[in-house]
């Protein structure tokens, strides 16, 4: 029997637009043979043979037993079919406690008065029954399909109740804090009790009595014929899969008396007609473009821009690590300054420090990563601009510190970034140094106490803000080179024609070619432009000079 019988008993998913309650499932199941009759009828055929003196031995036909030798159900997702031992117990009125089993008594009380049971041993256990997964599994050896007991796994135990207790479950207030979130060291137990996986998925088993005929209702004759899974998104998993045509599973089960049955799976649902197929796509397609205009009411058909003149500057970034400082335990404190003619909202925050990070070995640099985001939003007035001044963009200072187990920390470097000038993604990488005090005393002080020198103005590590000459001398300041930290910068530029005027266009050519997006022909003209008049200028200069340095220089390069 196993070159014709089907042994493909995995999982086959489905996926469907339908509602899951139009699936109808057919189910078959047939006894082929029974092992204690063929030998019955092979002792009664050498009984007879022995009187004649002759023993002839007869081809044993494998016809099924009448009676209840086959059956044919057509269940409906999360029907109900009771069982010969589920109408006994529920017959019993003492032995009801729940809603559920109350409903079952009436439904089994009417089932026997009405005398309409059709099912004999085909069976269900839906959604809502207390139902753990039985002994027997299906599983492929010899290609057949056996009911060997085996005993089922903790995890399986587990799961076979995971619904129930997630019905039962209740929401935890969240304006109680957790005293212990981390459980570093977990116990066996703790392990065991929390490898579950929470699935929402709903499920229905057809069961199968393969009991003798006069001996239904015995639980260890259970076997699962079908299982149907679902979820909310439309995805069926079923196990075993339809046979679509091929030949019938094959069950032999196992103990004193062992018999061979055929298991037939098909899907009889009801095919959707061309009018109501035709139908429901006219209301998805509604259903979408509902979908799709709500969000467009919500923000609008007006695209938020700036005032005129006005450019806005968006900046969303990441402080991404730090490396090669002296210490551990890094942390990161930042603060925006604002240039001239630049202002931000009132509820923009200008500075932020990161959480503390452990450094790690990469390659010879001890690396401590942070992943730190920051949003920082600016706007820039044209129309303040003076003749004689520069645009300047927006300056992030920060300096990085470390911290110790006695919660002392020391200045391990500053450092400053200028925001980029152009839109886009930037990765910058910022070098950083710190104050150097001579001498053995601040060194062990450093080291054993914590504290090093640190700078008042944290404007001085570019140009401070108080400095108003024309050059900056740092000559006497002791200085150490320390790490780097990277920059991850994701810059936005939005204006309305913000630079207007001819003659700031020619003070800021470069600045303005960055942030409005000129066209490389006007940088062509401008780039000729700028050569004419320094031709121009030479030749003014040339005229300037002499004749005799003209002719000395002439004849040097002759």
């Amino acid at each position: 029997m196993s070159d014709w019988c089907n042994s493909d008993t995995g999982e086959a998913v489905y996926r469907s637009l339908d509602a899951i309650k139009n699936l109808r499932i057919r189910v078959s199941l047939e006894r082929v043979t029974t092992t204690a009759s063929l030998s019955q009828q092979l002792q009664q055929q050498v009984l007879s043979q022995q009187d004649g003196g002759v023993l002839e031995l007869v081809p044993l036909s494998s016809q099924p037993q009448l009676g209840d030798a086959e059956e044919v159900v057509t269940v409906g997702w999360q029907e109900k079919l009771f069982s010969q031992y589920e109408m006994e117990l529920f017959q019993n009125e003492m032995a009801c406690q729940s809603p559920l089993d109350r409903q079952y008594h009436k439904e089994v009380m009417a089932l026997t008065k009405a005398k309409g049971r059709q099912n004999c041993r085909i069976f269900t256990y839906t959604d809502y029954d207390r139902y753990s997964c039985p002994v027997q599994q299906l599983t492929q050896g010899n290609d057949l399909l056996s009911t060997t007991r085996s005993k089922p796994t903790f995890l399986a135990e587990r799961m076979a109740t995971l619904r129930h207790r997630r019905q039962d479950r209740r929401t935890m207030d969240s304006s109680f804090p957790k005293s212990k979130i981390i459980n570093w060291e977990p116990s066996d137990e703790f392990k065991k009790n929390s490898h579950e996986v929470n699935s929402v998925m709903q499920v229905m088993h057809i069961m199968g009595d393969l009991g003798p005929s006069g001996g239904l209702g015995q639980k260890q004759n259970e076997f699962m014929l079908f299982t149907v899974k679902t979820d909310g998104n439309g995805t069926v998993i079923v196990k075993p899969d339809f046979n679509k045509g091929k030949e019938p599973y094959r069950i032999a089960t196992t103990g004193t008396i062992k018999e061979i049955w055929h298991l037939t799976i098909e899907n009889v649902s009801s095919t959707m007609k061309s009018e109501e197929k035709d139908r429901e796509e006219h209301l998805y397609k509604d259903l979408y473009v509902r979908n799709k205009e709500f969000p467009n009411s919500l923000v609008g058909q007006e695209f938020e821009m700036p005032p005129s003149g006005v450019l806005r500057y968006l900046m969303n970034g990441e402080i991404v690590s730090a490396r090669g400082f002296e210490y551990d335990n890094l942390y990161v404190h930042f603060i925006m300054e604002l240039a001239n003619n630049w202002s931000s909202l009132p509820t923009q925050v200008h500075y932020g420090v990161t959480h503390t990070s452990r450094t790690k070995s990469i390659g010879k640099d001890n690396v401590a990563y942070f992943g730190y985001p920051f949003t920082f939003e600016a706007f820039y007035m044209s129309e303040k601009e003076s003749e004689d001044s520069i645009l300047q963009w927006p300056v992030l200072y920060f300096k990085v510190l470390s911290l110790d187990s006695w919660q002392r920390y020391r200045t391990e470097g500053y450092g400053y970034l200028l925001f980029p000038s152009t839109p886009g993604k930037h990765t910058l990488t910022c070098h950083t140094w710190r104050p150097l005090q001579t001498g053995t005393v601040s060194a062990l002080r450093r080291f054993f106490i914590g504290g090093s020198p640190e700078l008042e103005d944290h404007s001085y590590v570019r140009i401070p803000g108080n400095f108003k000459g024309e050059r900056l001398s740092r000559f006497g300041f002791h200085t150490a080179t320390s790490g780097c930290v990277t920059f991850n910068l994701h810059c936005i530029q939005q204006s309305r024609g913000w630079v207007n005027s001819t003659t700031f266009r020619k003070r800021h050519q470069n600045t303005f070619d960055q942030a409005q997006g000129f066209s490389h022909h006007e940088s062509l003209l401008s780039t000729m432009e700028a050569f004419q008049r320094a031709r121009r200028k030479m030749q003014e200069v040339r005229e300037s000079l002499p004749m005799e340095f003209i002719t000395s220089v002439s004849q040097m390069q002759i």
